[in-house]
């Protein structure tokens, strides 16, 4: 068991470096959007990638996680790989003409300020979104492969890219611009298509990743097995689903607060401010994302192994242990963190905790979640999600009129915190785990209570001495992990040995 959870820590930082780096650099891009532009100019921004986010669930239809599920219980992988990438580009291919048809149809029924341009960023987003779809399986194959270090330096290169062209767009071209030259950087910038070139940049980003992995397609046949593909779509239909209702809960209160808030203009820059300041809970959600990347072909390798459920509660725990970490790490740093953005956009800070713990809960939703997925229980899965979406738009629409974006940071926390519960509860019901309860409430405990005791003097004059004080708490809390869990880690090493 203790070599099954140091390799999936050893990938889960090696996925990190895959994601904790691009997000990073995307990271930086935030104070050059929010310094840059308006809170209602970046409004466009956070709610088009809001969109983008749904488009995904709809473009890719669960074959992610089909596919792993497939190609671990088929012998010909090869024809898995085939049925499941063919499947993609052809309906990516649909659903690109389908969107660029109606783009217009679409602009003017979101009826942002940026209307003469926005068709076309609705275009680049769409043309993101399927090229997106088309490398999911490559990248999949690559996590099967247990490939991470490939893995990650393609989606580096990604990233890399589409920090360069964005710098070079909204940087280079808009100074040669607004200092009056000539030249052909100059020429390139358009001042009304402003914050979209940062959809332009990311788009082209797509076509550079999709060149790099193009020995990923030479053994491509095109040739669809419809029979395999019948049955995967038959387990991942009610992926679809649970992906959908996935996004509702996580971008569905970027969307709608521009339709919940009577004064349009005020919706707008609450959207921009609101967006920006989900940002800031990039660590947790960066580590969760490349934690998924690890575990979820780990998990499923595991499955046939004696100990699995030991694992997976000893996972489980270490976990949480360090998003409590970096939910202490942030909040008690915000005091610097914020000046990533800019100072019209600080006025929604006070969200960052709340989803801070709502992305701790969808973390742990991502652990629960393999029971469901190993029995091919998938429909739960959906079931699961749905209630979280209906808490979500709840709460959304009774509360967000009068407490704006700060409801739904609450609707976040709410759909996520119930998501787990009912998630906990139906899975000790259909495959019981022994998850250590005591130990995470303990460390809950102590986490919540270092950052509730930062509070009473969150109103000191002096900063850096709140900092330190503040650095004093997560210091603390990670000795209490220390002295806590490393007879624990020298047990787990020490069985580990014995069993080789």
């Amino acid at each position: 068991m203790a070599d099954g959870i140091k390799k999936l820590a050893g990938q889960t930082v090696i996925y990190g470096l895959g994601t904790i780096v691009p997000r990073f650099l995307n990271y930086l891009l935030t104070p050059l959007l929010t310094y840059g532009f308006t809170a209602a100019e970046y409004g466009i921004n956070s709610e088009l990638y809001a969109y983008i986010s749904f488009l995904n669930v709809i473009f890719t239809y669960g074959m992610e996680t089909t596919f792993f599920n497939f190609s671990s219980k088929l012998e010909n992988k090869q024809e898995v790989y085939n049925t499941a990438l063919l499947s993609l580009i052809l309906s990516s291919v649909f659903f690109s003409l389908l969107f660029l048809v109606f783009a217009g149809s679409i602009a003017q029924g979101l009826s942002t300020p940026n209307s003469l341009y926005l068709p076309q960023f609705i275009i680049w987003s769409v043309l993101i979104v399927s090229s997106d779809a088309i490398t999911t399986i490559p990248f999949a194959k690559l996590r099967l492969e247990n490939k991470a270090l490939k893995f990650s330096i393609l989606k580096l290169s990604n990233v890399i890219v589409n920090f360069g062209l964005t710098i070079f767009f909204l940087k280079v071209c808009k100074a040669s611009y607004d200092n009056g030259e000539t030249n052909f950087m100059a020429s390139i910038y358009n001042p009304e298509i402003g914050i979209g070139y940062a959809f332009l940049a990311n788009l082209l980003a797509n076509c550079f990743t999709l060149i790099l992995l193009s020995k990923q397609f030479a053994g491509l046949k095109f040739s669809l097995n419809t029979a395999l593909l019948k049955k995967m779509l038959s387990y991942a239909w009610p992926l679809i689903i649970l992906g959908f209702a996935g996004m509702i809960n996580e971008t569905l209160d970027r969307i709608i607060l521009k339709k919940l808030i009577v004064d349009k203009s005020e919706a707008q820059i609450a959207q921009g401010v609101y967006g920006a300041c989900y940002k800031i809970a990039i660590l947790m959600t960066i580590f969760i994302q490349a934690f998924r990347f690890a575990a979820e072909p780990f998990f499923f390798n595991k499955a046939k192994e004696k100990d699995s459920t030991k694992s997976y509660a000893a996972i489980m725990k270490y976990f949480i242990i360090f998003c409590l970490f970096l939910f202490l790490a942030t909040t008690l740093n915000l005091d610097w963190i914020k000046l990533f953005i800019g100072p019209n956009f600080r006025s929604g800070l006070s969200v960052v905790p709340i989803l801070l713990i709502a992305n701790l809960c969808l973390g742990v939703v991502y652990n629960l979640a393999i029971w469901y997925k190993l029995n091919g229980q998938t429909k739960y899965g959906a079931i699961i999600a749905i209630v979280g979406a209906i808490i979500t738009i709840t709460v959304n629409v009774i509360f967000v009129p009068t407490y704006s974006y700060v409801a739904s940071a609450w609707a976040t926390l709410a759909a996520y915190a119930g998501m787990m519960v009912l998630s906990y509860i139906l899975g000790q019901k259909y495959f019981p785990i022994k998850y250590n309860i005591k130990a995470i409430t303990v460390y809950l405990v102590i986490a919540l209570g270092f950052y509730f005791i930062s509070l009473t003097y969150s109103g000191m004059e002096n900063t850096i001495l709140r900092v330190i004080l503040n650095n004093l708490f997560v210091i603390l809390f990670a000795w209490f992990v220390y002295k806590l869990e490393f007879p624990n880690l020298k047990k787990l090493r020490a069985n580990g040995n014995s069993s080789n």
